[in-house]
């Protein structure tokens, strides 16, 4: 190769590692982002098989794609194949490292290593590999066993390339500029990589977040709760029938990935201003409740009005200013007492509709003058009134206002 070709061989080069990196860049799927750095190393050094691992959580090499053109292999990644092997140990032990195994060496040393002929070799143990050969009468010959590493120089994972062709197809070493363009494309590989882990565990970690929201506001309320969990599995349903249907005018209706994880985190948020919303609004399930029902407080008024009639018919008895039916007034007294008190409990409990003639009746009472404390006063506040006269539901208007604007609150949040 002249001069002039060799320049535009390396510009060619040099361009095409801009584009992998890019390409490498943009990939979402894992899988498929370790194809694309293998396919471009059998671009760069027409090898004939190409193996990547990775580093798995118990610290070992564990296969992600194996490939060899000649063998017609094409296992792991996107292929669908599973392959059968273990991963490969990096420690025998403990206190044993496995240099034996050239990928496991890598790791380790955290270099390349370049072998011109298996065979010859007498740093590594290809023993696993000459029984191959010999099985399927394959010839295994040059390796370029390359590290892919982080930014933190961590390894998460190994290249392996196997037989470098020339253009006439014969096997070859894989020399020095090989060598160093697949250097780059692995730091290349292992950033993209990285970063696309790093996007994935941010999205873990987003999502426990709104969970963790969620899961707040499920507490907060023993009648509300479990409705954030509920939300977005119901919402993925509704999503996967409408994109099921072939008729009607959502036939055409579609989502992609992205587009189903926005809606899937939206039902997730959809009530996260709820986390502002006082819990006794949320939990008002009568009309008086607020950090407690107080009905109970208009029983013990009932109660005193109880024993004031009481105090009287007993004074009157005492005094001889009883009449011959005052125990018929008494016990119709009492009877009007509790029938009254009855009357609210019931009041107290929403329902759909409030009767305007109800809602007098409860005015009616609550204006009754009645001593108790030692002063006149209606024997219910306008504020007890207004509850109980609520026409629909538990809420009073203004409380509406404050659930509905837990809305607003999620949009601000948002």
């Amino acid at each position: 190769m002249d001069a002039l070709n060799r320049i535009k061989f390396l510009e060619d080069r040099l361009h095409r590692l801009s584009e992998i990196g890019m390409a490498l860049s943009t990939e979402k799927n894992t899988d498929r982002l370790f194809e694309m750095i293998l396919e471009e190393a059998k671009a760069i050094t027409r090898a004939d098989g190409q193996t990547l691992y990775s580093m798995n959580k118990d610290g070992n090499l564990e296969f992600e794609i194996m490939r060899n053109d000649t063998m017609n292999i094409d296992m792991g990644g996107t292929s669908g194949i599973e392959i059968p092997y273990y991963p490969v140990k990096l420690w025998i032990d403990k206190q044993t490292p496995n240099k034996q195994n050239v990928s496991a060496y890598v790791a380790l040393a955290q270099k390349t290593v370049n072998i011109h002929d298996a065979y010859e070799e007498e740093g590594f143990d290809f023993e696993g590999t000459k029984n191959f050969d010999e099985k399927s009468g394959y010839r295994s010959k040059s390796f370029l066993t390359v590290p892919l590493k982080n930014h933190e120089n961590e390894i998460i994972g190994v290249v392996q390339l196997i037989n470098a062709r020339n253009d006439h197809d014969e096997v070859i070493s894989f020399n020095e500029e090989m060598q160093e363009q697949l250097e780059s494309l692995a730091s290349q590989g292992a950033v993209a990589l990285t970063n696309k882990r790093l996007v994935e565990e941010l999205k873990t970690l987003f999502e426990a977040f709104i969970k963790l929201i969620a899961t707040a506001i499920d507490k907060k309320s023993e009648y509300t709760g479990g409705h954030c969990n509920r939300v977005p599995v119901i919402t993925m349903m509704l999503a996967d029938a409408v994109a099921e249907m072939t008729e009607g005018k959502y036939k055409n209706f579609s989502m992609n990935e992205d587009e189903r994880y926005e809606l899937y985190i939206a039902g997730w948020l959809h009530d996260c201003g709820k986390v502002a919303t006082p819990p006794h609004v949320v939990d008002k399930g009568t009309k008086l409740e607020t950090i407690f029902d107080r009905i109970e407080l208009v029983k013990t008024r009932m109660e005193l009005l109880k024993r004031d009639a009481e105090i009287a018919f007993l004074k009157r008895q005492l005094n001889g200013q009883a009449s011959d039916n005052f125990d018929d007034e008494f016990k119709e007294t009492i009877r009007q007492i509790e029938e009254n008190m009855n009357f609210l409990e019931n009041c107290n409990v929403g329902g759909e509709f409030m009767k305007q003639n109800l809602q007098e009746r409860v005015k009616s009472i609550g204006e009754q003058q009645v001593h108790l404390y030692g002063t006149d006063q209606n024997f219910l506040s306008n504020e007890e009134m207004a509850n109980l006269n609520i026409p629909k539901g538990t809420l009073l208007p203004e409380e509406r206002e404050i659930i509905n604007d837990h809305i607003v609150i999620t949009i601000e949040m948002l």
